[in-house]
């Protein structure tokens, strides 16, 4: 996948100092104070910037491609920001992964579990399809959650 910011102040930096593009923005700001406050937000700025996701092997707009392609890509964004936490601090971070498996074939699931060991972190997920969750078994538990009461899937 390719990722990029698509915004006014995004694509002036490409070519101009920040210090500009800041002076820019704040007579922007100051110039449409009275437009804001009637909207009650504020109507220009990095928030309208549009994040763009290509799906590589198609070369295509995330946008565009399928269902599972979409969870695949935003799985492989959200395990590449774990990873750089983990080089850059030294601290695997925590993840909490819900209905991560739906919409994704068999061969994605077991690429994805593959990749939770590797990064070696404590993982949490949810789904409504226990048997999407049989090949973790061996590298992690399984909780049931049924009437407000938590049981480890072996204990059934």
């Amino acid at each position: 996948a390719s990722i990029a910011l698509d915004g006014w102040m995004e694509n002036a930096l490409m070519s101009e100092p920040a210090t500009s593009i800041e002076d820019r923005y704040r007579e922007i700001l100051r110039q449409g104070r009275a437009r804001d406050a009637a909207a009650g937000r504020t109507l220009d700025g990095p928030h309208l910037t549009d994040f763009q996701v290509v799906y590589a092997p198609k070369s295509m707009p995330a946008r565009d491609a399928s269902t599972g392609e979409q969870k695949a890509l935003l799985i492989g964004l959200v395990l590449a920001h774990a990873n750089l936490v983990a080089e850059m601090t030294g601290i695997t971070p925590l993840l909490l992964l819900d209905e991560v498996v739906a919409h994704l074939d068999p061969g994605r699931r077991a690429a994805l579990f593959d990749e939770l060991t590797k990064l070696g972190a404590q993982v949490w997920m949810t789904g409504a399809d226990p048997a999407a969750f049989t090949d973790i078994n061996a590298s992690g538990g399984i909780f049931d959650v049924e009437d407000g009461r938590i049981t480890p899937r072996d204990s059934r």
